[in-house]
């Protein structure tokens, strides 16, 4: 098990890993003795963890199971839209043997430093992004075949139609003007012939 014990007081997260399950039975929101943990002296609340599958646990869900639930905020679900809800699978409240990572807020200092009992400081909250990255991975995977096509802004054209630059606007106007002067010509030298020709029919009639 990975523990990741972050002080307030500071900021800084350290990391310590411990080859056995230790706080079993215990909830998110519950302050432990971190002297199990060979921390004398200090005490922490437990904030959350994960397990081997990198699924997060959920404080209101009870017990140590796996389960999928509609969630709307919070653990396991960010939502990028007001009153989204979606199914997300997350592991209950207590901490059992299938959990791989726990997250652990300092309550109460001892009188050493953790720097001293623990040694170098985890860069970045490095086991908080490890989850984050899991968490996200199943978000994908879960979410697969859910996603919606986004709208388009209003007023925005379809992909892969462009807006005519002033230029272009002007060159089209520029060339429908000379279309319909030379209609518009063809036209009066159609009329004119036609008159003409009538005019001849009707000679050849008085004749």
């Amino acid at each position: 098990m990975n523990i990741v014990i972050s002080d307030p007081k500071t900021g800084k997260a350290f990391g310590k890993k411990s080859e056995e399950v230790v706080f079993a039975g215990k909830k998110i929101g519950e302050e432990v003795d971190l002297g199990a943990i060979g921390l004398q002296g200090y005490s922490g609340k437990i904030t959350g963890g994960s397990d081997s599958d990198g699924f997060p646990m959920k404080g209101s869900l009870e017990g140590s199971i796996r389960r999928k639930i509609l969630i709307g905020k919070g653990t396991g679900f960010k939502s990028k839209t007001k009153g989204e809800r979606k199914r997300r699978t997350v592991r209950g409240n207590t901490i059992s043997k299938g959990i791989a990572q726990l997250n652990i807020a300092i309550t109460k200092h001892g009188s050493a430093k953790l720097e001293d009992l623990l040694g170098k400081e985890k860069s970045g909250s490095e086991g908080e992004a490890k989850e984050a990255g899991k968490e996200k991975k199943k978000e994908e995977k879960e979410g697969a075949g859910e996603a919606e096509k986004p709208a388009g802004k209003k007023g925005e054209k379809p992909a892969g139609e462009s807006e005519e630059k002033p230029a272009e606007k002007a060159g089209k106007k520029k060339e429908e003007g000379k279309e319909a002067k030379e209609e518009k010509k063809e036209s009066k030298e159609s009329a004119d012939k036609a008159e003409k020709t009538a005019g001849e029919t009707g000679e050849k009639g008085e004749k």
